[in-house]
């Protein structure tokens, strides 16, 4: 047993797994084995990602983008999101809103060209993939959410956008709230019936409770693991170091590092090309600079692999070097 299945097993209500990093250092790969790794025990597990590139497509060999969760192997569910398919379906939410909160049979031009032109906003499809990423968070369908987060500036940004939103509704609802007690204590003073529940303030606290909810979750230290992925490559070193100090700042709760693409040392002793020799030493230095800069928060290293991580065969390999022979 690898630390870092001894850390899913001393820390059992950690059940929001998410693995970050650079692009291309093997954060989809990670989140399929380690989907496959706890399925193969049981568990009903939900492997997601908001990744436009659709690798877990790749990985799978499935077609699974933009169709919701898509059953893989018995436990084991995957699902892309398509953001374009989600901003399509909140303007029709907005629309379906509009004509039932004041009454009409269509929407009028003027707001309809509003609304096609908001989707159209860069923002717009970010508020769409949060928006969906809550969705699950909250869903409470599944005994693990592995969740494979896009590279790491944009990671920063779906992190950041849950306190920026609250902040932003909390400022909002305030208003809102104010403008009701004015129109009650108006009615009141008037002696006529108190106003309605205000809609556009029911709706702005539903809002507010479900982003509240999704980031207590991807913050709780308790519920939650963030592992990064790193490489033994001095930029990659750098990066991570540089990224672990501004997820800290979100609270993210940072729970140990992977080590990927090791070549094996043993390979030196054999007769094999000069670059390859010079690669294993050069790896030895870093992996000696890992161990320097991350220590026991280190919790599995996994070697390069012969071929592509594609297909179950090669997930379970993965899962193998993850966790050890328990999958």
């Amino acid at each position: 047993m690898t630390l870092l299945a001894q850390s899913f097993r001393a820390n059992p209500n950690r059940r929001y797994i998410e693995f970050g990093g650079k692009g291309g250092l093997g954060k989809t790969t990670f989140s399929a084995a380690t989907a496959y790794w706890l399925a193969q025990q049981g568990y009903k597990v939900l492997v997601f990602s908001v990744d436009p590139q659709a690798s877990l497509s790749d990985i799978f060999e499935r077609d699974i983008f933009g169709k919701g969760p898509i059953e893989i192997i018995p436990n084991l569910f995957a699902q892309e999101i398509d953001a374009d398919r989600r901003i399509k379906d909140y303007q029709d939410e907005i629309r379906r809103k509009i004509l039932d909160m004041y009454g009409m049979d269509t929407v009028p031009e003027e707001i309809e060209h509003y609304i096609q032109a908001a989707a159209a906003e860069p923002a717009m499809e970010e508020s769409a993939i949060f928006d969906a990423v809550v969705d699950i968070v909250v869903g409470g369908d599944y005994d693990y959410y592995i969740y494979d987060l896009v590279p790491l500036g944009h990671a920063l940004y779906y992190l950041s956008m849950a306190s920026i939103y609250n902040e932003w509704i909390e400022k909002i609802t305030k208003l809102r709230e104010e403008m009701q007690e004015y129109a009650q204590v108006a009615a009141i003073l008037e002696r006529k019936k108190q106003t309605e529940e205000d809609q556009i303030l029911a709706e702005l606290q539903y809002i507010r409770q479900r982003i509240s909810t999704s980031s207590s979750i991807l913050t709780d230290r308790e519920r939650t693991a963030f592992f990064f992925v790193v490489t033994p490559e001095d930029m990659i070193i750098r990066d991570t170091v540089k990224a672990a100090a501004l997820f800290a700042k979100y609270q993210v709760p940072i729970c140990g590092y992977i080590v990927n693409r090791v070549i094996p040392p043993e390979l030196a002793q054999q007769n094999i090309p000069e670059y390859l020799r010079n690669r294993i030493a050069m790896q030895e230095r870093y992996l000696k600079q890992i161990e320097e800069t991350f220590g026991k928060d280190v919790l599995a290293c996994v070697p390069e692999f012969e071929r592509d991580i594609t297909g179950m065969e090669m997930i379970a390999k993965v899962a193998h070097a993850l966790y050890g022979g328990e999958a």
